[in-house]
């Protein structure tokens, strides 16, 4: 079976492409929310179009008031997933051709989205449509499912399990190969001073002039999987006349999060110091059935070895339970996604459909 799935996604290819440009040509930047449409209008359009390919392919499909949609494939009384997005973030300076042209050269596609996340989660899409075409029937529901919020603040996915039960199991094609079975925690911390002199000297010293590893701080923890901590997407701003300083802290697993806080207190002194948001490390057990599947798809698609990793990055995984980080980025690949001239290969298209389906199909058995 799982050499016909392989099969009838190399068939597909050429839909493949063509609903992806479809979906790419679509400017879906998060913009002011209108009536029926939560995360602005460009973000509805292609929550629309791609719900439009899935019920064009014969596929049940759900639109959850614009916040989050999915496709549902199969039987049974749970589910598992794949989850993506179709919001973008903003386009930048820098662009050869319009970023929303869905621009092809040379086999490479250039557009805003065509790596995070449109082009991996229709290519999730397309895998499913192999496995339909084949008359596959899983022992589980399985979805595709199209957030848009995942670049501004997850609003879509509290949307989706307060109406929805969350997945047996599934992953996230929103960050890179091998699957990944461990993410950082995310934390941003803001520290007010009311008195400049003070303030501006405790941000130079223990931020803008020390390592990004917190070590002045005594927040430099690590693991030996997991790595060290890492500070960055640093903000000066003003709230109501008072200078304020934020940092986002990715820190590694095995580390509580208000004693890291904690600390840093402790070296403001009369500063104030908040944990602004925070989403927890998530961590899977490297052997569990649902790592071990994914790690072979891509092992037998690609040839290469798909020792589980861990990410510095923050995906769906987060705040979805049950769900790990699987593609679309091969080793060597890496910060495409959110520059200009963002592209993705037809062949790394056509390679993650293939691995998809093939994951899909695995999932479905467990």
């Amino acid at each position: 079976m799982e050499e016909k799935i392989l099969k009838k996604v190399e068939s597909l290819k050429d839909q493949m492409i063509g609903g992806i440009l479809e979906l790419v040509k679509i400017d879906s930047v998060e913009t002011e929310p209108e009536p029926g449409a939560p995360f602005g209008p460009g973000v509805k359009r292609a929550l629309t179009k791609a719900l439009e390919l899935g019920e064009n392919m014969g596929f049940r499909c759900v639109n959850l008031d614009n916040y989050i949609g999915y496709v549902e494939y199969g039987q049974g009384e749970d589910y598992v997933c794949a989850i993506g997005h179709v919001d973008v973030v903003p386009v930048g300076d820098g662009w050869r051709q319009p970023p929303f042209s869905g621009y092809m050269e040379n086999g490479v596609i250039y557009s805003r989205g065509i790596l995070d996340n449109k082009g991996p989660v229709l290519s999730c899409l397309y895998g499913l449509l192999a496995l339909k075409e084949l008359g596959y029937e899983p022992k589980h529901r399985i979805r595709i499912i199209f957030g848009c919020d995942e670049e501004s603040g997850f609003q879509d996915l509290d949307y989706y399990l307060k109406r929805e039960k969350p997945p047996l199991g599934g992953f996230t094609p929103d960050c890179k190969f091998p699957v990944v079975y461990a993410e950082r925690g995310r934390a941003v911390i803001r520290v007010k001073g009311w008195e400049l002199e003070p303030f501006f000297d405790f941000v130079t010293e223990y931020f803008i002039g020390a390592k990004n590893t917190g070590d002045r701080l005594g927040i430099d923890v690590s693991h030996k999987e997991y790595g060290v901590m890492e500070m960055r997407g640093y903000k000066l701003g003003v709230e109501e006349g008072t200078p304020y300083f934020e940092a986002s802290l990715s820190y590694p697993a095995g580390h509580d999060i208000q004693e890291i806080v904690g600390k840093i207190r402790d070296k403001a002194g009369e500063l104030g110091v908040e944990l602004r948001h925070n989403y927890n490390p998530v961590v899977f057990d490297r052997e569990s059935p649902l790592v071990q599947a994914l790690k072979e798809c891509y092992e037998t698609v690609t040839g290469r070895d798909g020792t589980p990793v861990t990410t510095t990055g923050g995906t769906y995984a987060k705040a979805m339970p049950n769900i790990v980080p699987f593609g679309p980025s091969f080793p060597g690949q890496k910060g495409i996604g959110h520059n200009p001239n963002e592209w993705m290969t037809v062949e790394d298209l056509v390679k993650n459909g293939k691995i998809y389906a093939l994951g899909l199909y695995r999932m479905g058995n467990l």
